[in-house]
């Protein structure tokens, strides 16, 4: 269920499970570089998309995307090329190179072709503490990727180039991956997250680009398309509690499905040992059938056919990050739900449940990550150093209804938490753990799964939260 203890975000951070968890609660159980390598839509009726526009207050939060053809023109291309068409993309056109890659959970070295694209670039008007990329594509069989970013600092001063991850949507060809030990002395990569290594000095991310490395077998018209590519930077302060928002009368539940993460348990230890740590990839899953997602027999043809939900075994699978060792990669869970026809998906921060209604309003549920006390959340029943829910509505009186993976049940997924408490322990980035000791919260981290085409209203929610 779980993803390891969070210390503090602005101390030093000494495990590549510092910003994510993949590891099962104990609460629970007791009570080179790429350069160097060089649905169908689900029916929502309208409802009221929340405050947005220029009398909005500032956000702490930047998120930027490259989706057009205009955007897939811009930029430095090595070898790629845009498409256009009802969802444009970037593609190989010819190799700018060949290169080989040993991958270090195989030990299997082989030669790629391969073709780059770097983004122009994004001056952030959040200087910012912390950045994620996310990414949606199609990598059929023989192809695969990786993103990078680089960037300035508030003080003039350049980032080396860090994978943010190397991706492909199956494992025949490489293991998706993340990259560890990347560091330059003042930011650091965690596991999918670039966090600067201390805020209390000031420096901050002021500029970024992205880099996109499309690699394909050699001698073939094999190609990746990419259709999205983005980042969120963000400064949230550092909190213990945060303010809290108003209900806003919403009244509104989403009919999303219910899967369970705890009858997975000891199933495919492989994948992180089995599902009680899924919260990430069975909350991804929830969402990706709400919008119409399905897996087909054959793909689901290499699980025991006596295990329920098998999909949920599926989504564990092709989450999983073998560097990381778990499936609470971020991105990898984004990316996982944009392989489903004309889903795209988004790792970003919201800054309030006002937020999370705006979004539920126009019939998008999300999916939030938090850590807290079994004494912070009434009726969870529970503890957790980190954990995925799927926030799919709000009572009368705001408070938050959630599908929370760590039930018993499919049938007890459904939860009513209140709102004050659920509002606290997602959003700040500071808590007490159960030995009184000070660790990290995750500032509002979210994933949003949305169609390709959304609708006006569905647009318009999306946009007031930053997302486009």
């Amino acid at each position: 269920m779980s993803r390891a203890e969070q210390p503090s975000r602005r101390a030093p951070q000494p495990s590549r499970r510092t910003v994510l968890t993949a590891a099962v609660v104990a609460a629970m159980t007791s009570a080179a570089t790429a350069g160097a390598l060089a649905p169908a839509s689900a029916a929502v009726p309208d409802g009221p998309a929340g405050p947005a526009g220029p009398d909005a207050p500032a956000r702490p939060v930047d998120y930027r995307s490259w989706t057009t053809y205009a955007d897939w023109r811009s930029g430095t291309a090595q070898g790629t090329r845009p498409v256009a068409g009802a969802r444009p993309g970037l593609v190989i056109a010819a190799a700018h190179g060949t290169v080989d890659y040993t991958d270090p959970h195989t030990g299997t070295t082989a030669a790629w072709e391969y073709a780059t694209w770097t983004s122009p670039v994004h001056h952030l008007p959040v200087p910012s503490t912390e950045a994620i990329a996310s990414w949606n594509a199609h990598t059929p069989e023989g192809t695969w990727l990786q993103v990078e970013l680089s960037g300035t600092y508030s003080d003039g001063t350049a980032t080396p180039w860090y994978v943010m991850g190397r991706w492909a949507a199956g494992d025949q060809d490489i293991r998706r991956t993340s990259v560890d030990d990347q560091t330059d002395g003042r930011s650091t990569i965690w596991t999918d997250t670039f966090s600067i290594d201390d805020a209390s000095t000031g420096l901050r991310l002021a500029s970024y680009r992205l880099r996109l490395t499309l690699y394909r077998r050699p001698g073939t018209k094999l190609t990746p398309t990419v259709w999205r590519l983005g980042a969120m930077g963000s400064d949230i302060p550092d909190r213990f509690t945060v303010p809290a928002s108003a209900p806003g009368g919403l009244a509104r539940e989403l009919a999303v499905p219910r899967y369970s993460q705890e009858i997975h348990k000891g199933q495919y230890p492989e994948y992180d040992n089995g599902g009680e740590a899924w919260c990430s990839p069975t909350s991804s899953q929830m969402i990706v059938e709400y919008w119409g997602g399905r897996l087909t027999p054959e793909q689901l043809a290499w699980v025991d056919p006596s295990y329920a939900d098998p999909q949920v075994c599926h989504a564990a699978r092709y989450t999983y990050d073998h560097q990381y060792e778990g499936c609470g990669n971020w991105p990898f869970n984004a990316a996982y739900a944009a392989t489903f026809k004309d889903l795209q998906g988004v790792v970003t921060r919201l800054v309030s449940l006002t937020d999370l209604e705006t979004l539920v309003a126009a019939g998008v549920p999300a999916i939030t990550s938090q850590s807290f006390l079994k004494e912070e959340l009434t009726g969870a029943g529970y503890g957790t150093s980190g954990h995925l829910m799927t926030v799919i509505g709000f009572t009368a009186d705001g408070d938050v209804i959630a599908n929370d993976p760590a039930s018993p049940s499919d049938e007890a997924v459904r939860r009513v938490y209140r709102r004050r408490e659920f509002e606290n322990i997602w959003l700040r980035t500071k808590r007490y753990n159960a030995s009184g000791k000070v660790v990290g919260g995750t500032g509002g981290v979210c994933y949003l799964y949305f169609p390709a085409h959304p609708t006006p209203r569905q647009r318009k929610a999306l946009a007031a939260v930053g997302v486009r």
